[in-house]
């Protein structure tokens, strides 16, 4: 049994003791071996396959839920909107997801406009902007953001107010 393992190694190949297993470099794991791709599942955690990016800026004018109405805090040290979520998923077959919050801390009716970058390890695939409906005194309002389609990968959503005019 000796000899066969020792010829066996000496080919490229060995014998798992307990199992009784043959292996060979096709059978063994290529973790450290550094190869394309060849699936669209492998190419998302692979960016530098992706060359694809939504050409322009995309505007949306999502329809808001009111999340609830909070005690009104503007002041010098509190911002008149305050913005957050960015939560990110994919809608099986159809787009990137994220849903943000947006909190209206004057007593004011606020109208914003906000914008989110999809990126793909730091790469920009998608900008959009997005006409949040007025926001009344202390309301929080909860609104879905799209992104590109799926069959583009994307790995993270960056919100940020541009204006709460």
């Amino acid at each position: 049994m000796l000899a066969a393992s020792v010829l066996a190694q000496t080919t490229g190949q060995f014998r798992d003791e307990r199992t009784g297993k043959v292996w060979t470099p096709e059978t063994v794991s290529q973790d450290n071996k550094l190869a394309p791709p060849t699936s669209e599942r492998d190419k998302a955690f692979d960016p530098r396959s992706q060359m694809a990016v939504v050409e322009g800026v995309t505007v949306q004018r999502p329809r808001a839920s009111l999340m609830g109405v909070l005690p009104i805090t503007a002041g010098p040290s509190v911002p008149i909107v305050t913005l957050d979520g960015a939560s990110l998923q994919a809608v099986p077959g159809e787009r990137w997801l994220t849903v943000i919050y947006i909190t209206n801390n004057s007593a004011n009716v606020v109208d914003s406009v906000v914008g989110c970058t999809f990126t793909n390890a730091g790469r920009k695939v998608e900008d959009t902007r997005v006409i949040v409906p007025p926001a009344g005194p202390g309301e929080r309002l909860g609104l879905p953001v799209y992104g590109p389609r799926v069959d583009l990968f994307v790995d993270q959503a960056t919100c940020r107010i541009i204006s709460p005019a």
